[in-house]
């Protein structure tokens, strides 16, 4: 799991690290098609809203979350290795590129955030 970290450090030490993670940040959409994640977040629209912005008080807001973070927790989920009356039904059915798909879509909505003065 830490291979490639370890890898990198190793090789470059610090300037090793800021390249490595300079290359994970950048990379482009992990497999997933975030229009074919469109059409699927329809069932996930109830709650996290077409939008990612939740419409429920006990659902996250998912707009703009991590590719990788959507993809984990969506995996856990369906795995049973995170628990929620819900989302663990829900996964149930999502296929990899299910999970893959949704998570390019939820990802790919830009939001902006104002601070209070």
């Amino acid at each position: 799991m830490f291979e490639p970290f370890l890898r990198a450090f190793r090789a470059g030490g610090l300037f090793g690290l800021v390249l490595f993670f300079g290359a994970v940040s950048v990379t482009p959409s992990l497999a997933g098609d975030a229009a074919a994640g469109r059409d699927k977040a329809a069932a996930c629209r109830a709650c996290h809203g077409l939008d990612g912005i939740a419409r429920l008080p006990n659902a996250p807001h998912i707009a703009g979350e991590s590719e990788l973070y959507l993809i984990a927790q969506l995996r856990a989920f369906r795995s049973g290795e995170r628990k929620s009356e819900l989302m663990s039904v829900v996964a149930q059915s999502l296929s990899d590129d299910d999970i893959a798909d949704l998570a390019a879509w939820y990802a790919s909505i830009a939001f902006t955030v104002t601070l209070p003065e």
